[in-house]
C-alpha cells in the first residue's frame, strides 16, 4: 500500500535545493513564470507526464510541483560515494544503460509506493522544439499498474537555455504551465494506454501552445 508523502528527508532537501539554488535561478535568471500550481495534488503517488528539451528540465519540473519529483538516473552515478545517498534522497532512481523498460517500469513502480511523484518524459528523449512527436506508452502503462493518476506539464522555452556548443547557459524565458490530472487507464490493454498517451500528448501541446 502506498504512503502518503514522500520520506521526510526527501521533502527537506528538496525545499533546500528549491529556495537556494533553483527557485532563484528560474525565477530571477530564467524570467520564469509558472501557472496551474494549485492544481499539483500535494498528497499521494502521482506521475507528472511533460514534454522535454533540456537537460535543465528535471529540476525545473521539480521546483514548479511544489513537492519533489522522483526521475530516473544512470544506475553509475549511484556508485558516487557522496553524489549517490544525495540523490537517492532526492528521489532519483537507478536504470541501467542499455536495460529493458521493465528494469525502468519496476523502478518507478517503487517510487509510488513510497509516495512519490514520478516524472516521465513522454517521448523519453530531448527535442529540439519541445514537441512530442513520438510519444511512449511507458507512462499510461505505469498509471495503469499502480492506478495513479497522470498529471500533464507543459515546459516552454527550456530548449534555449544551453544551445549546443555554447558553454554558458542564456537567460532565456521559460514558462511552465500545469494541466488538470487525467484518471488512470482503467487496463492495461494497448488500445486504452494509447488513447491515454494521446490524451496527454494532446493536453500538453495545448499548454505549449499558450507560449509565453
Amino acid at each position: 500500500m502506498a504512503q502518503d508523502r514522500e520520506p521526510g528527508i526527501s521533502l527537506a532537501l528538496y525545499h533546500l535545493f528549491k529556495w537556494s539554488i533553483v527557485s532563484p535561478v528560474l525565477h530571477g535568471y530564467l524570467r520564469g513564470r509558472i501557472y496551474g500550481g494549485k492544481q499539483v495534488p500535494m498528497d499521494g503517488p502521482l506521475i507528472v507526464v511533460a514534454n522535454h528539451a533540456s537537460n535543465f528540465d528535471p529540476p525545473i519540473l521539480s521546483n514548479c510541483m511544489r513537492r519533489p519529483v522522483s526521475f530516473m538516473a544512470k544506475e553509475s552515478l549511484f556508485k558516487v560515494p557522496v553524489l549517490a545517498p544525495a540523490i537517492k534522497a532526492y528521489g532519483a532512481y537507478p536504470v541501467k544503460r542499455g536495460a529493458a523498460d521493465r528494469s525502468a517500469i519496476r523502478e518507478a513502480m517503487k517510487q509510488l509506493e513510497n509516495g512519490w511523484a514520478v516524472g516521465i518524459f513522454l517521448q523519453g528523449v530531448r527535442t529540439a522544439d519541445g514537441r512530442i512527436s513520438s510519444p511512449k506508452l511507458g507512462a499510461a502503462l505505469i498509471a495503469a499498474k499502480a492506478q495513479v493518476p497522470l498529471l500533464p506539464v507543459s515546459l516552454w522555452g527550456t530548449e534555449k537555455i544551453l544551445k549546443k556548443g555554447a558553454a554558458v547557459p542564456k537567460p532565456a524565458a521559460v514558462t511552465v504551465r500545469i494541466g488538470t490530472p487525467i484518471p488512470p487507464p482503467a487496463t492495461k490493454d494497448k488500445d486504452t494506454l494509447r488513447q491515454i498517451t494521446e490524451r496527454c500528448t494532446a493536453e500538453i501541446h495545448a499548454l505549449h501552445d499558450l507560449g509565453r
